[in-house]
């Protein structure tokens, strides 16, 4: 009679030639269990090898360098480029792309799989491994799937690919890594506040000015529901606690909980921040009371100048557009990192330029190259919701580009920004 380990034995034998006889693609989840994988075609597969390494593919000769493998699985995890697709390592190619003639059988596909689950690489990499023949060449492939929690270490240290290179991350590059995993959780601003209570809400404003805005007349006309329940509806109530951003948009003192959510506003008789100081402005309050009181300081302190146009008829125009200035100051707001920092929004506006200082870098899929293009991520979707209802932004994504339209048709040079592991600075200049 067959005992129960010999019987186990048998069943995982069979098991095993079932995979290879009908599906030759073995993943190896996190828990160990042999699972499907939304996997590169064939024709993908040999589309990517002919292409050459970049960003998704790797080739090496054998699996002799597994040190430089497990570079490449934590690499392709933690997806900087963020496409969201598979990285495939290649077997058995050479770096020219030829054949180096390896035998792909079940020992060295074990091995490759079993590099993602002992735990050098953490948190554990969903890999996928087969053999395949593609261009009438025999590889082994590991497909490594995006970590949606990164970053992703190879024995403490953070790998990326840049372009078909693997380097060390650069602490702004781990930072954004880290950020994609919060993004993979509940955002900052949906995040109960426990320690709070509903009175820190200011339950009037709530009531009479922000559910009205957010909220058709004829469904809040017909609503029965308490005010907390219509607020848990739209997500500021968070297991009985207000969430952050519901103290911002509806707090009765918003900068108590988070003392760095204001503007500071500073108006400078010269090009250097050592210059007298005209005026200056600490713009506090709920979110809809910042932004009219930032609104109003710019207003105020616009310029406009006189010029005689060569039919002698005098043209009025602005050092700066309002539309273009607000829409800066506003998207600075809506976008800033409000967590783990008690810096404000700076709006130093110079004698020769305006500047716009917002804490925090770039956010989750937004990129230098497609900043201000129309690419979008949101970093406080809350507030950016609440900016809409509150007619503060009509059109996500275009604020920077109405900016530069405006900035354009008013004569003045387009805006410039900088990019910093810590902030996002906009300089503003005037007509030439």
């Amino acid at each position: 009679m067959q005992g129960a380990g010999e019987a186990l034995r048998a069943r995982r034998e069979r098991w095993k030639k079932r995979i290879h006889a009908e599906a030759p693609l073995v993943r190896f989840s996190k828990a160990g269990e042999v699972v499907g994988m939304n996997a590169y075609s064939d024709a993908e597969l040999a589309a990517l090898l002919r292409g050459g390494e970049s960003h998704l593919v790797e080739r090496k000769r054998s699996a002799g360098d597994r040190s430089g493998i497990r570079r490449n699985i934590c690499a392709f995890a933690n997806d900087i480029a963020g496409t969201g697709k598979p990285g495939a390592i290649f077997i058995g190619v050479e770096d020219d792309g030829t054949c180096a003639n390896i035998r792909a059988d079940d020992s060295l596909l074990r091995n490759l799989a079993q590099m993602g689950s002992d735990g050098n690489i953490l948190p554990l990499p969903d890999l996928a491994v087969e053999r395949k023949i593609l261009g009438g060449c025999e590889v082994a492939v590991v497909q490594v799937a995006p970590e949606r929690r990164p970053p992703v270490r190879y024995r403490g240290r953070v790998w990326i690919k840049s372009g078909p290179t693997v380097l060390l991350a650069s602490p702004e590059q781990e930072r954004r890594l880290s950020e994609r995993r919060r993004a993979a959780e509940l955002p900052f601003d949906m995040r109960p506040v426990e320690e709070a209570t509903l009175d820190a809400l200011d339950a009037d404003y709530a009531r009479n000015r922000y559910l009205p805005s957010a909220v058709a007349a004829d469904v809040l006309g017909g609503n029965r529901r308490s005010l907390d329940e219509q607020l848990r509806s739209l997500r500021l109530i968070v297991d009985n606690s207000p969430a952050w951003g519901a103290l911002l948009c509806l707090g009765r003192c918003p900068q108590r909980w988070l003392p760095g959510a204001y503007a500071q506003f500073l108006r400078i008789g010269g090009p250097a921040i050592t210059d007298p100081i005209l005026d200056q402005q600490a713009v506090t309050g709920n979110l809809e009371d910042m932004l009219k009181e930032l609104d109003a300081l710019l207003r105020s302190n616009v310029k406009i100048g006189t010029e005689v146009a060569q039919a002698a008829e005098e043209q009025r125009r602005p050092d700066y557009p309002v539309a273009a200035i607000r829409q800066l100051a506003w998207n600075a707001v809506m976008h800033r990192n409000y967590e783990g920092t008690n810096a404000p929004v700076r709006v130093y506006w110079y004698a020769d330029r305006l500047e716009i200082r917002s804490p925090g870098g770039l956010y989750g899929q937004v990129t230098e190259e497609n900043f201000g293009n129309g690419a979008t991520d949101y970093r406080n979707p809350l507030l950016a919701e609440a900016m809409r209802n509150l007619c503060f932004a009509q059109r996500f994504g275009m604020g920077i580009s109405l900016a530069r339209q405006a900035m354009a048709e008013n004569g003045n040079p387009p805006p410039e920004f900088a990019f910093r592991p810590t902030e996002i600075v906009v300089t503003a200049r005037p007509p030439r």
